[in-house]
């Protein structure tokens, strides 16, 4: 008959993902983040005051996606959302002090994470770099 799902690269990645995302949950309970958002204060730890656009194609999600999370962020007091001068319609997210104080529990959350997947740094790398060289062929 067809192909085997078990053998495919995406339900690999697909149910692999779905399970890393499960780990995550109690780990971001503490901090009432869901991994979505986590993703997204992520991003902001790296760069701050950048547009919902921006932020949105930063973390690969689209900007109906990402408008949601930026509100709860908002409304546990991470995140700010100001308009951009010279632009009303453009918004500009940036860190509260309350999310830049996150960044260092974010950092023992990710390790945890890395953990409890049983790899290796070596294989985490060679699994990062793999997944992104599948994300840029398919972007192409």
């Amino acid at each position: 008959m067809g192909p085997k799902h078990i053998d495919q690269i995406c339900f690999n990645l697909y149910s692999t993902s779905s399970m890393i995302t499960q780990a995550y949950k109690p780990l971001l309970e503490p901090f009432k983040l869901t991994y979505p958002q986590f993703v997204v204060m992520m991003s902001l730890w790296q760069e701050q005051n950048v547009s919902v656009t921006e932020l949105a194609q930063s973390v690969g999600l689209s900007k109906a996606t990402v408008t949601p999370i930026i509100k709860r962020l908002q409304s546990v007091g991470y995140v700010t959302k100001t308009l951009v001068e010279g632009n009303e319609r453009q918004k500009s997210v940036a860190l509260t002090d309350e999310g830049k104080k996150l960044a260092r529990a974010g950092k023992k959350v990710a390790k945890q994470a890395l953990c409890a997947t049983g790899l290796t740094e070596s294989e985490a790398d060679t699994m990062i770099s793999l997944s992104q060289k599948i994300r840029q062929n398919l972007a192409s």
